[in-house]
C-alpha cells in the first residue's frame, strides 16, 4: 500500500489560474426583495401624481362652471361683440343713424320711426373702389383686412 497523499485531508483550495489566466470569483447575490423605502416612495409618487390630476380636474370644473370668469366671461365677450357687430352692420332696408360721418364714420341700426333715423340702408357694393351713384346721398367705406371691401348705400330718411 501506498502511503496516503499529504494534501488528502486539507479543506478544498480554490482552482488555481493557469499561467496568464484571472481568477475566477463568485460573489453572492444578496436576496432580491423589496427595497427598506421603496414602499414610501411609490406612495410619494402617487400622491404626487394624484395632486397633479386633481389640481388639473379642479382647473377645468371651474373655467367651467364659474359664473363671473373661465368659460362664462369667454362667451359673454363674444357674445357683446357679436351684438356690437350685429348693431353697426346694416342690412338692406335697416335705418341707421352715423357716428362721425366727416372723419370715421359708424352706422348704427335704429328703428325707422324714431327721430335718431337719418338714413336708410338702399345698397351694399362689394369690392374695393365701389362707389355709390348719384341717386344715393351718403355711402360709407368699409375696409377689413378680415374679409372683402363694401360699400353701404345711403338714402335720407
Amino acid at each position: 500500500m501506498s502511503a496516503p497523499s499529504p494534501y488528502q485531508n486539507q479543506p478544498h483550495q480554490p482552482h488555481q489560474p493557469q499561467y496568464g489566466q484571472q481568477p475566477q470569483y463568485v460573489q453572492p447575490q444578496p436576496p432580491q426583495g423589496p427595497r427598506p423605502g421603496g414602499m414610501l416612495r411609490m406612495v410619494k409618487s402617487a400622491v404626487i401624481v394624484i395632486a397633479i390630476f386633481g389640481g388639473l380636474a379642479y382647473y377645468v370644473y371651474d373655467y367651467n362652471t364659474d359664473p363671473n370668469g373661465g368659460k362664462a366671461k369667454a362667451e359673454a365677450s363674444a357674445s357683446a361683440q357679436a351684438s356690437e357687430d350685429a348693431t353697426h352692420t346694416p342690412s338692406i332696408g335697416d335705418c341707421v343713424k352715423v357716428k362721425d360721418p366727416k372723419g370715421e364714420p359708424v352706422p348704427t341700426i335704429v328703428d325707422c320711426g324714431s327721430s335718431e333715423a337719418e338714413y336708410k340702408t338702399e345698397d351694399v357694393l362689394m369690392g374695393e373702389g365701389e362707389e355709390c351713384g348719384s341717386e344715393y346721398d351718403y355711402g360709407i367705406l368699409v375696409s377689413n383686412s378680415r374679409s372683402m371691401d363694401y360699400t353701404y348705400c345711403f338714402t335720407k330718411v
